[in-house]
């Protein structure tokens, strides 16, 4: 679960008169990650496209543009089904020639709809104005200008201007000005007022029938429109089943036929490698064998071992009978390919196509994969580095849960989560559905702890009496529990680094045991070298309820079992500084020296040990914040009273019950609910509203946080990313068969 499936690095050499049957056979398993052939082998040339490759990339291109002209997608398909070359040929170019057809029809009518359009937009000023066309031109003397603009300010310019002949008019923002000049002083004139210029359209009399006969062309060309669509979408109805099943069927001979572009070859002989599940590879060996029979030699040519991610310790595979079986039989085809790997072997080490990497196929249990793609958030995992997916899923819904707590917020978003797994196609929204249901299920779980259901302490007085085995630490009786939390965060968050830095530790053991001290145990010895010293009182710097539990109701640890701090552990006594030096201390500054060692820049960084460990006091700080927006919701609606330094809320009581009992003094609030209908009717938009609210804020509250807490202070610690996704040769068919 920690690292990924382990791959082995596999050669496929024969000759080419096998080619094409050895990669159908490969492409039918769907498992070999195909290594592209770089040209470093003196000889080998990458090899050519299968005869018909070009033409089936025509067809590909002419399928994809009539879904796209179609609008066909995949609820579409219909049953699946066999296409064969024939009918591929003939009803490919019945369709094509048909939809080009309607599309250039469609194409038409779009054209003219969009120019009419537009002079329906340039008409309509002159319906507004009201004044014939042929009124607005072609005068001797007088210039016309027809705009949208001010009227006010227009004939303010022409009042100041040397024009003294002039006439406006004007309706709503449409403004028409006559004036006895020539046009370009006109034009002057109107600069500096708000007139925007609009060019009289042709045409004579009244503009409103223009109008209404424009808005008839639109008519029918939006019905003209409207026929070619139902015709396309006809077609789509007919074809689409087909174009899916012909992309498909076009998709996988493309694949296949430009593989050799990958291979190494000789005018004779080919070399294909790839990367397989190491656990598949005999699989792999047989079946291909199976199907070209000796023409081919399958080698496992290494097992990549898991180092710090650059896979440069590989478990390199003896081959029985040195150079191959099946070389021997094949004779100069495929000896040629032997004769170059054996001088590279001499020539210092392992033969291979390139030094790529590995690609990760991710090894986790099915109920964690949904955290998959959250930590793909950050980056893939390399094949070298630890996978942090299943830490991911140990944590988050934890920290999730324990900073909400409740068992109604809990129940609701397990049921979104489930809604979203089971309802999306969305791979991604699938995972966060997987994500939310782990996430709702830790809350249910705290929730009961606490003892609450929305905010109510229904919960613990139905199961334990009105004392569940936690509090949140919200009211005055409890407040110690606040303080345990942020003690309990602290010490979560030192587990949470610890772990982290571990990983980083075993990931530097590739390197050797000093890279691993230095650069990982140094941050370990500094973590608990100084929390230690901290836990101890810190020489008294420290609040007390982080290293005592006999302080009072405010400072101490409110379970006997729980932590209270550790031994303070004094050497001796500092002589300038007149405080004892704790042996707490001591790792401390022996990792800082570690670190200094293995990167002097890094030791600006020592307070990340600090620092880093008080991140995590968010996830006491949001359960308080989560705690006190509820019962604040919950105060509005039903009220509530102070006995004994416990709020109770108004449920089963009135707050004249409470004054009666208590005192005045006593009530918190009377709560919208025991104010009459409108109080009620209002009270329940808060109840409803508010509860709203805090569930939304929950995810980007404790959703947010929690994540963060992963993605900053733990991948840091060790995870780097970048690892290749595992993209296996082969085609999962999904509209066709090949039977």
């Amino acid at each position: 679960m920690l690292r990924p499936e382990k791959m082995c690095r596999v050669s496929m050499t024969g000759s080419k008169r096998v080619m094409e049957q050895a990669i159908e056979a490969v492409h039918d398993l769907d498992m070999l990650h195909v290594t592209e052939y770089d040209g470093s082998w003196e000889g080998f040339e990458p090899g050519n496209p299968v005869e018909g490759a070009d033409s089936a990339s025509d067809q590909l291109v002419t399928v994809r543009s009539l879904q796209s002209i179609l609008g066909v997608d995949e609820e579409d398909a219909g049953p699946t089904r066999l296409v064969t070359d024939d009918a591929l040929e003939e009803d490919l170019e019945e369709v094509r020639t048909q939809v080009n057809e309607l599309d250039d029809r469609r194409d038409d009518v779009r054209d003219d709809l969009r120019d009419v359009e537009e002079r329906i937009d340039t008409m309509e000023p002159f319906v507004t104005l009201g004044i014939d066309l042929d009124l607005l031109r072609d005068y001797d003397s007088l210039s016309v200008a027809v705009g949208e603009g001010d009227v006010d300010e227009v004939k303010i310019a022409l009042a100041d201007s040397d024009v003294d002949t002039f006439e406006v008019r004007s309706e709503d923002d449409v403004v028409a000005v006559f004036a006895r000049t020539d046009e370009s002083t006109l034009q002057d004139v109107l600069v500096g007022a708000t007139f925007s210029q609009l060019e009289v359209p042709e045409g004579d009399g009244d503009p409103s029938e223009y109008l209404e006969e424009l808005q008839h062309q639109k008519q029918k060309l939006e019905s003209k429109l409207a026929t070619v669509e139902d015709e396309l979408d006809d077609l789509r109805l007919d074809y689409a089943g087909f174009l899916l099943a012909a992309e498909e069927k076009l998709a996988i001979e493309v694949q296949k036929a430009e593989a050799p572009l990958t291979f190494a070859t000789t005018e004779n002989a080919f070399i294909a490698e790839g990367w397989i599940p190491n656990d598949s590879y005999d699989e792999f060996e047989t079946a291909v064998e199976a199907e070209v029979s000796e023409a081919v030699d399958i080698e496992k040519l290494e097992v990549a071992e898991y180092d710090d991610g650059h896979v440069h310790s590989r478990e390199e595979v003896e081959h029985e009978g040195g150079d191959g079986g099946s070389a021997e039989e094949e004779g100069a085809t495929i000896t040629e390919a032997d004769d170059t790997s054996q001088e590279a072997v001499a020539d210092g080490g392992l033969v291979t196509m390139s030094a790529d990497e590995p690609p990760v196929i991710q090894d986790n249990p099915r109920g964690v994969r949904p955290f998959e793609d959250l930590v793909e958030v950050v980056n893939r995992p390399k094949y070298g580095e630890f996978d942090p997916t299943v830490a991911f899923f140990l944590t988050f819904p934890a920290f999730y849960g324990f900073m909400i707590g409740d068992l109604g917020y809990g129940l609701l978003y397990f049921l979104a989560g489930y809604f979203l797994y089971s309802n999306v196609d969305s791979d991604v929204l699938k995972s966060l559905g997987g994500v939310a249901m782990w996430a709702g299920g830790f809350t249910a779980l705290f929730g009961i702890l606490y003892g609450e259901i929305f905010g109510l302490h229904t919960v613990g007085e139905v199961l334990f009496g009105g004392s569940p085995p936690m509090h949140k630490g919200l009211q005055p009786h409890y407040a110690d529990y606040a303080l345990a939390w942020l003690t309990l965060s602290l010490l979560a968050g030192m587990v949470h680094l610890a772990a982290g830095w571990i990983f980083d530790f075993v990931e530097n053991l590739g390197h050797g045991l000093w890279d691993a001290v230095t650069e990982s145990g140094s941050w370990l010895l500094m973590l608990f070298g100084l929390w230690g010293w901290v836990f101890s009182g810190a020489n008294g710097a420290a609040p007390d309820f982080l290293y005592t539990a006999d302080a009072g109701v405010f400072a101490g640890n409110p379970y006997a079992f729980g932590f209270a701090g550790v031994p303070a552990i004094n050497l001796f006594e500092l002589p300038l500084l007149g405080a004892p030096f704790s042996a707490w201390l001591v790792p401390f500054f022996a990792g800082l020296v570690l670190l200094a060692l293995a990167d002097p820049i890094e030791v600006v960084e020592f307070l990340n040990v600090l620092v880093n460990v008080l991140s995590y006091t968010r996830l006491a700080a949001v359960l308080l914040a989560k705690a006190g927006m509820a019962f604040v919701v919950n105060l509005l609606f039903f009220g509530a009273y102070t006995h004994d330094g416990e709020f109770h809320f108004l449920i089963g009581h009135g707050p004249e019950w409470a004054i009666a009992e208590y005192g005045q003094e006593a009530i918190m609030f009377p709560g919208l609910m025991h104010s009459g209908i409108a109080g009620v009717v209002g009270g329940l938009l808060v109840l409803v509203l508010g509860h709203v609210l805090v569930l939304v804020l929950g995810v980007t509250s404790a959703g947010l946080q929690g994540v963060r807490l992963e993605y900053v202070e733990f991948f840091g610690k060790f995870f780097e990313g970048g690892g290749k996704a595992y993209n296996p040769f082969g085609y999962e068919r999904t509209y066709t068969t090949d039977d």
